[in-house]
Parts: structure tokens; sequence; C-alpha cells
């Protein structure tokens, strides 16, 4: 379906941000949250789903490998003119959790999950470095995560702080899944506002069972329930991975404060010199400017920093975007033409 409107006005800017709160959340308890009718924000959100500017996904971070695993970074180098489809080649393994096409020396930033039972080398050099168009990569292994902001649209467009989630993220085994389970989060990765009613009838199941289990592995944090959507239709030019350099001694304390502002989406800390790797969304170049001089260049123990920015992304959490193919055909697209918002400094959340 192709777009229809020029723009998001503010009332779908608060459905998105309701959405990346709780993305099964109730036509009902949105409404509430956005200070509108039911009938206004389930027609409105509907438009959004179908038009591909929003997508809603039920995961399973940990059931895609059997046992403990590592998480690496990896920058590739593409032949001129094979980005694209040595991107798709990497967004179709399960094992790649993001993939992007970005600026500078590096083409590609992907997330790549391997077992720890399984030959790191064999992976990189015997694999992918052999998918046609790969001239080259470097891998980072990601030693701790900071900060994941799944709701970073609500934060930036309410103002409301950042409150940090369980220190330690949840570890799920693969035999904490049955057969029953790996149905219903096959069925909910497509579609993850598909009622249980649905999904009892299309897998033949009782419908209580299906809540029941879903809601168990919920809320074991064995699943999460997360919403994509493109920064850029929300009105935010710039979403920029940072490389920054940090005193070893600073390290922990330098990440925890980075993980305070709103605009920060991620913070992990990586095994290279560039100790931390950091996603940060921000409205405005302006806004930009004022992060890496005021807030970055003031932290202490920040001793420099390398940076790219994300043009598109094709992959993230583990789940396909909807619009990345609109949007290398057409960059123009208007539901990818940024609104106007206030600038607003990146504050302290």
């Amino acid at each position: 379906m192709t777009p229809n409107r020029t723009k998001l006005d503010p009332l779908d800017r608060r459905i998105i941000a309701a959405l990346q709160m709780d993305g099964r959340a109730s036509w009902t308890d949105i409404a509430d949250a956005c200070g509108t009718s039911v009938a206004t924000v389930a027609r409105r959100a509907q438009q959004l789903l179908a038009e591909g500017v929003v997508r809603v996904a039920v995961i399973a971070p940990d059931i895609n490998h059997a046992g403990p695993a590592n998480l690496f970074v990896v920058r590739i180098k593409c032949a001129a003119g094979e980005q694209v489809r040595v991107a798709e080649a990497f967004l179709r393994r399960d094992d790649v959790r993001l993939v992007s096409l970005i600026t500078g020396p590096f083409d590609i930033l992907a997330e790549l999950i391997v077992r720890k039972d399984e030959s790191l080398s064999g992976r990189i050099v015997g694999d992918l470095q052999a998918i046609d168009g790969v001239q080259g990569c470097e891998t980072d292994l990601l030693l701790h995560t900071y900060k994941v902001s799944h709701d970073w649209s609500r934060q930036l467009l309410t103002g409301e702080a950042y409150v940090p989630g369980s220190p330690e993220p949840h570890e799920c085994d693969p035999s904490h899944f049955n057969d029953m389970d790996r149905a219903i989060l096959a069925r909910l990765r497509g579609d993850g506002r598909a009622s249980f009613r649905t999904i009892a009838r299309d897998l033949q199941m009782n419908e209580r069972t299906i809540r029941r289990r879903f809601e168990a592995l919920r809320e074991r944090g064995c699943v999460m329930v997360f919403t994509l959507v493109p920064a850029v239709s929300l009105g935010f030019e710039s979403v920029i991975i940072l490389q920054i350099t940090v005193a070893p001694s600073r390290l922990d304390a330098t990440a925890r404060e980075l993980a305070t502002y709103r605009g920060v989406r991620y913070v992990g800390s990586t095994l290279g010199a560039s100790s931390l790797m950091c996603e940060v969304i921000l409205p405005t170049a302006r806004d930009v400017y004022l992060f890496v001089t005021q807030t970055l260049g003031d932290l202490d123990g920040v001793q420099g920093w390398t940076a790219s920015m994300e043009l598109v992304t094709f992959k993230r959490g583990f789940v396909e975007t909807p619009w990345w193919r609109r949007a290398l055909m057409d960059g123009r697209s208007a539901w990818l033409r940024p609104v106007t918002v206030e600038p607003s400094p990146a504050a302290r959340g």
C-alpha cells in the first residue's frame, strides 16, 4: 500500500510512542494514553501498520541458537555497488540481529550471534567473508549492554526520563520453548498484534492455552514485544553510531552516564580500542552539535570518538523492517519526509 499522507501529525506520533511502550496494548489503553477515542486510535494505528510506517513484532532473542552465545559487532566493507546485495544476504541469516547501511569507511553494520562452542574464524572467514561483494570486515566482541531503548520515541517526544530496566538481561535457553511456543512465536513474529483468538484459529489450538503460554513467556523475559519505526518518519534527522574511546578506569561510569540521556538508544561496551558503542537519535544537526560538544565532549574519561550515520536499517532485533525497500527506491517517499519538530538539546533523562 502506498502511503497517502505527507507527514505524521502529533496524534500519529503519540500513537507510535504508545505502541513503543507496549506494542500489544489494547486500543482502549492506547486511546487513554493519547487522549482520544478508541475508534480514532484504531483507525489511525491500523493505517500506520498497513502502510509499513510501523511494525510490531514479538521475538525470542535466545531461541535462534542452542546454548550460550556471544554477540559480535561486525563492520563490513563492500565492493562498489554491492552494498544492498550484501545487506540482503545478511538480512536472510537467522544469526544476524541487526543490519544497517552506514556512512564512513565501512558500508554495513551488523550484529552477529555466535554460539560459544562454534568457531568464530569459521563463521567470519569461511562464511561471511565468502559472500560475494564483501571485501573485508572488522569484528568486535560485545562485552556488556548498558542500554537498549525500544521506546526511544516516547522519551524524545514526551520528554519522559529513561528508566533503566534489569541490570542483567534475561537469558533463556531454547529448551525453555516447546513446539506450541514456537508455533505461537512464529505467528507473532510477522504480526505482533495478532489476537490470541486469531492465532488459536490459525493453529487450531485453544485460545486460553495460547494466552497462558504467551503471557508466561513474556513474564519470564523469554519473549519481548517491540515496535519498529524509522526515526526520520517522526521528524528526527540524525541516527548516529558513535565508537567512543574511553579511559579504562572510567569505562563503566561513562557508559552509565551516557545511558541516562534520552537521545541515546543504545550503549554497549566492546573489546576493541573504541571501547563503547553508542547509538544516538536526535531531531536536528544542531542537536547533534550540542550533544557532541556539551555532552560527549564534557564526559570525564572520553578520549575521542568516530561517528557514522545510519542510512537504512534492514533488520533490527532479528526482525526485517517493512520500509527498507521503499526507502532505497525513493528516498523522498512521503511517509519518510521529516516533519517539523522543535529542536531540543539532548537532556539528561
